[in-house]
């Protein structure tokens, strides 16, 4: 577990000042690389991305140690233990499949939670009551799950981090910064393309649960439903117990550098009109078709359709953007892709080296992380703001300082959800 360890020198020093012969203690025991200064982890879902970003990148950090992985597939789990393993030469990473047991370890500071988005809210609560700090893949699943979120690890004095990496990538953080510091003049317009959706709806066919899968578990707060392939594991995102879709899933890289650019990223869109279709006849029900469009109380509109993820800003002066995810800078002139932003202007916090070595370092100083949970549920919300008002078919009027619709009841209610017992945020 982590915490401050003296060095080899002055241990030595104090114990022969004190008339002590000490038992020369190998120096990879003590010291920045001692196992008392290493940030302690438990990984909870080790998919996809779990494993194939999360745990790698990981692996990487010199004063982090995972001590645990855990997983509700247990066919998942060898594959993550053995990466742990091979990465510290040894067998003693655990495995398990339910994450309250990761969450009871005295010995772990931290925990990276990778797991379908119904699930984030909840286990990251649990884990910071548990006095765990906190990285949690992105989104939450409603609005009001967001404001808990955020209440609990404040009431707690927790670090966490929006598990996303765009505010480390360059081309996204230099393009707030051209955008905040008036390169283009006075923002007017933000244009967001996410990607196209699957194409089949989905086998709603019940199925036998695979030996290996702890299924109600999976479900966990989620409405009891029967078990088929489609449901579980990636397709969880287009099905409306477990995520908000495509605009969820996206928007919430893209529009979090739109509002970081808009500086609205601790506030919000005050209307908001989305247009679409939803998935039918088959399992899928999230939404498949969007346009919507936003309107800001400085006067900047932003519209979000389909296509090539993008991302561009046009202001009285000109544009800057680009096309595709990662996509390089393009702008309306070399002057504006040339410009240095100078000392005084305004400088955009970031961390180049991304987002788990920002949290590593955050909880060493206790600080906020570049994506931290006021912000990260406030870039949720403008998603589920998107899907409401497709969800509603008509235009909504949101008070982001107030966090509420005006006058719409019907909208509130969509708000918050049930989760099936014992399950719960109290």
């Amino acid at each position: 577990m982590y915490h401050r360890n003296p060095t080899r020198r002055s241990f030595l020093k104090s114990a022969l000042a004190a008339g002590i012969a000490p038992t020369l203690i190998p120096s990879r025991l003590l010291g920045a690389d001692s196992p008392s200064n290493k940030i302690t982890i438990g990984f909870i879902g080790v998919g996809s991305h779990g494993t194939n970003h999360n745990l790698k990148n990981y692996l990487k950090q010199t004063d982090a140690r995972v001590l645990t992985v855990c997983d509700v597939d247990r066919s998942r789990m060898p594959k993550a233990k053995q990466m742990v393993d091979d990465r510290y030469g040894n067998t003693d990473c655990t495995t398990t499949e339910d994450f309250r047991e990761v969450l009871a370890r005295p010995d772990i500071d931290a925990v990276m939670i990778s797991t379908p988005d119904h699930w984030h809210t909840l286990m990251s609560v649990m884990a910071v009551r548990a006095g765990k700090d906190v990285q949690c893949e992105k989104p939450t699943l409603t609005i009001d799950e967001g404001k808990i979120l955020n209440r609990e690890i404040r009431r707690h004095n927790k670090v966490f981090q929006t598990s996303t990496e765009d505010r480390s990538v360059p081309v996204y953080h230099r393009m707030a910064e051209l955008v905040r510091n008036g390169r283009i003049g006075t923002l007017e317009r933000i244009e967001v393309i996410l990607p196209k959706q699957p194409t089949v709806p989905g086998d709603p066919t019940p199925q036998a649960v695979p030996t290996d899968l702890n299924y109600d578990l999976w479900l966990g707060p989620a409405p009891e439903k029967p078990y088929t392939k489609d449901r579980v594991h990636f397709h969880f995102r287009w099905i409306w117990d477990y995520s908000g879709g495509i605009i969820c899933d996206w928007g919430t890289h893209l529009f979090d550098t739109a509002q970081w650019a808009n500086n609205t990223e601790r506030s919000g869109p005050i209307e908001i009109l989305g247009k679409g279709t939803h998935w039918e006849g088959g399992l899928y029900d999230t939404v498949k078709d969007y346009d919507v469009s936003y309107r800001y109380e400085n006067g900047v509109t932003m519209t979000c359709t389909s296509g090539n993820p993008s991302l561009k800003f046009y202001g009285s002066k000109g544009w800057v953007g680009n096309e595709g995810w990662r996509g390089p800078l393009q702008a309306s002139s070399p002057k504006i892709l040339n410009s240095v932003i100078e000392p005084g202007e305004t400088k955009l916090f970031t961390n180049p080296a991304g987002e788990h070595r920002n949290f590593l370092d955050c909880v060493k100083s206790r600080k906020d992380p570049y994506f931290p949970v006021d912000i990260g549920h406030r870039i949720s919300t403008v998603c589920h703001l998107a899907n409401l008002s497709i969800r509603l078919g008509r235009r909504l009027e949101w008070d982001p300082a107030t966090e509420q619709f005006k006058n719409d009841s019907e909208a509130t209610q969509l708000m918050s959800r049930p989760m099936r017992k014992p399950w719960s945020l109290t």
